[in-house]
């Protein structure tokens, strides 16, 4: 038979335990510091040193899976006349972004999170939708580990 102490001392173990277990991980949607933009296209495509992508995307070159300083990720959608890009940027910190945020004000750049201000996704989707007929927001989310 258990005493009251071992038994005593595996209650207190249990419940130690138990908001670990109650703890949900974090969506990687929900992760890092992000921007949504609208873009020009750059590049000529006509070599892998330079492809045709979004502004602000780094090079394929240019990116390491060990470094986190710049832009670790981001996804587009090509516009219906393919001269702009519908593009959500990911870094870590958000200095990384700050060439975005400060190319606001440039002919062809709309960006949607500035300042700590965030655009709403009904907001996002109908200013997208104006490049891309078909364009859903709910479809548009990048998982970033």
């Amino acid at each position: 038979m258990m005493s009251f102490r071992s038994m005593l001392g595996v209650v207190c173990l249990v419940l130690a335990a138990s908001p670990g277990f109650a703890q949900r991980r974090v969506s990687g949607a929900q992760m890092h510091e992000r921007i949504l933009a609208i873009v020009p296209m750059v590049g000529s495509g006509a070599s892998l040193e330079d492809p045709r992508r979004p502004m602000f995307a780094p090079l394929p070159s240019a990116t390491s899976a060990s470094d986190r300083n710049g832009i670790i990720g981001f996804h587009a959608a090509i516009s219906d006349d393919g001269n702009f890009a519908l593009v959500e940027f990911v870094a870590v910190h958000p200095l990384a972004l700050a060439a975005i945020h400060a190319a606001a004000n440039q002919p062809g750049v709309k960006v949607f999170q500035t300042a700590g201000i965030a655009t709403s996704a009904a907001q996002v989707q109908t200013e997208f939708q104006k490049y891309r007929k078909d364009f859903r927001f709910d479809r548009f989310i990048l998982n970033v580990p």
